[in-house]
């Protein structure tokens, strides 16, 4: 790898690392000590929350720091279904923390997201936010 290539690497990893550090001093902030940071936005209903075995149907808007979208949603007619287990860790995390009906917004680092290497259009070291609507869940 060049130098250049390597330096700009460097601080897109660092200005990433420094983004979800700022989010986590935002008021309402919850902080894991894995490095995930959420918010509720709204909350659900129930007491019982997704196992990584569910299946489950969200909503979802997902971002780089700078504002690119990198998958979404919105515009379609049905949520997306997934089976827990076989998302980024990231969203295991938050999901498995969510009930029926919360909304929340999540700032995934990138070693709970894609890690180092670029997958499609998103960069290595990437921060992910992820605005996620649990519409529903079945435990299997």
């Amino acid at each position: 790898m060049s130098r250049k290539r390597n330096e700009k690497e460097n601080q897109y990893k660092l200005a990433n690392e420094l983004y979800i550090q700022e989010r986590a001093k935002e008021e309402g902030m919850i902080a894991l000590d894995n490095g995930v940071v959420y918010k509720k936005l709204e909350e659900g209903r129930g007491d019982k929350v997704p196992k990584t075995s569910s299946i489950v149907y969200v909503k979802y808007t997902g971002k780089l720091i700078d504002g690119t979208v990198i998958d979404t949603t919105e515009g379609e007619m049905l949520p997306a279904c997934f089976v827990v287990r076989d998302l980024i860790m990231g969203w295991q995390i938050i999901l498995t923390r969510m009930h029926e009906g919360d909304k929340v917004i999540a700032y995934i680092p990138w070693q709970h997201g894609y890690g180092k290497k670029r997958v499609d259009m998103i960069p290595g070291y990437s921060t992910l936010i992820f605005e996620m609507e649990l519409v529903k869940f079945e435990i299997r």
